[in-house]
């Protein structure tokens, strides 16, 4: 097979861009792929897409931006130039641009690559109906939230008429069937990114890390944590430091420096800017526990399952697809009130303050994490791919 996916990749520092990552590493390792053509966004000057040596060669096409209004028709025309035997889109809602208008007009891609012939494929990371749009920064008043439901209602139908749409969390599938009638939607395994051996859960000496990880600013923030941090210092057993690792979401940007500017009187607050994948281990390995500061969920979370497979305690807050996919994959963490302060600082005093306690988290976590490592996970789409390229683009 010849496979194009379109998504995020990294240096670039989109959305999900993680996520391509390791699904493309284990796909270029598969006797069933002859090519992988990445269809990907621009990056800034100075960054260029670099790929390791590997059995299945990487062809790169850039061929979208964020923002932009034309991305469909741009994805299309890379489609028709490379012609792929089938096209694999790793999206969220939002992956296209930060603007109600671009992040819909962006999901035509997939229609639009089934009407030329190809079979199109969609990851779909997110839906609009279990997003809180005025938390996610997309909705700040009741009628662009609700012109938003609108917008996101109508492209979820054109999305649907993609040949498969994927989804990682059940209640996903429950929503596209009986409000859509969508007959092509499947559930799939999320995946583990890193096989990692079983961590010893011990804590490497110095400061208890509290650490969090993403692209804050819209429904991910930090001041309610570091809110939380302060208060934890001047109780705390024994030395602390926050770790908040990421940068700004594409709709929030300069929202960390303004928090590093605003807390400069809290001390012991590190911030990591972007991570790199090589560095991933260490920044999950060297924490006591990661918290996910959210006032809202857009999906299954991929910083939650790397926290598994590291064997982390997790602070999540009580909402949304995080409660169902804690209950049906076997997470288990301590819970806090979404914009509560003390409640999010007593739900990590819990874990630093008892070392038993965390352990047993962690080790429930990793085990829930070993689950379907991501080469099972790009089988099983590979199974599907064959499927679909055997019929064609019907």
């Amino acid at each position: 097979m010849r496979i194009a996916i379109v998504s995020t990749y990294p240096p670039g520092k989109g959305s999900l861009n993680e996520y391509a990552f390791h699904f493309v590493r284990h796909l270029r390792q598969k006797a069933e792929v002859s090519e992988v053509i990445m269809l990907v966004d621009e990056l800034p000057p100075g960054d260029q897409y670099q790929f390791e040596d590997a059995p299945v060669p990487v062809k790169v096409e850039v061929c979208w931006r964020f923002g932009a209004l034309d991305n469909a028709l741009r994805i299309r025309r890379a489609v028709q130039k490379h012609q792929p035997d089938i096209v694999f889109f790793n999206l969220q809602f939002a992956t296209f641009g930060g603007s109600p208008v671009a992040a819909s007009l962006g999901l035509l891609a997939a229609p639009l690559v089934r009407l030329s012939g190809v079979p199109a494929a969609v990851l779909l990371h997110n839906i609009t109906e279990t997003v809180d749009l005025k938390s996610a920064g997309f909705g700040d008043n009741p009628i662009k939230a609700a012109l938003i439901r609108i917008f996101g209602t109508v492209f979820t139908r054109f999305l649907l008429t993609s040949n498969l749409i994927a989804v990682t969390i059940p209640l996903y599938v429950d929503i596209l069937e009986k409000k859509y009638g969508a007959p092509n939607v499947f559930l799939a395994p999320h995946g583990v990114f890193e096989e990692t051996p079983e961590p010893d859960f011990n804590l490497p000496p110095g400061a208890a890390q509290i650490m969090t990880f993403g692209k804050f600013g819209t429904y991910k923030r930090v001041d309610m944590l570091i809110e939380a941090f302060r208060g934890l210092r001047r109780q705390a057993k024994q030395p602390l430091e926050l770790v908040i690792a990421g940068t700004d979401s594409p709709n929030a940007a300069g929202y960390l420096e303004s928090m590093r500017q605003q807390y400069a009187d809290v001390p012991d607050v590190r911030y990591t800017g972007y991570v790199a994948e090589d560095d991933v281990p260490r920044i999950f390995n060297e924490a006591a526990v990661v918290v996910f500061p959210y006032s809202s969920t857009t999906g299954s979370s991929g910083v939650l399952h790397q926290a598994g497979s590291y064997g982390k305690a997790a602070v999540l807050p009580n909402i949304g697809d995080f409660a169902h996919l804690v209950t049906e994959e076997g997470y288990r963490a301590e819970f806090f009130q979404p914009e509560d302060v003390a409640s999010l600082e007593t739900a990590i005093a819990r874990i630093i303050d008892d070392p038993d306690h965390r352990r047993e988290l962690g080790l429930a976590n990793y085990a829930a994490a070993r689950g379907i490592p991501m080469r099972d996970v790009v089988d099983w789409y590979l199974l599907h791919f064959e499927q679909l390229i055997k019929q064609g683009a019907k």
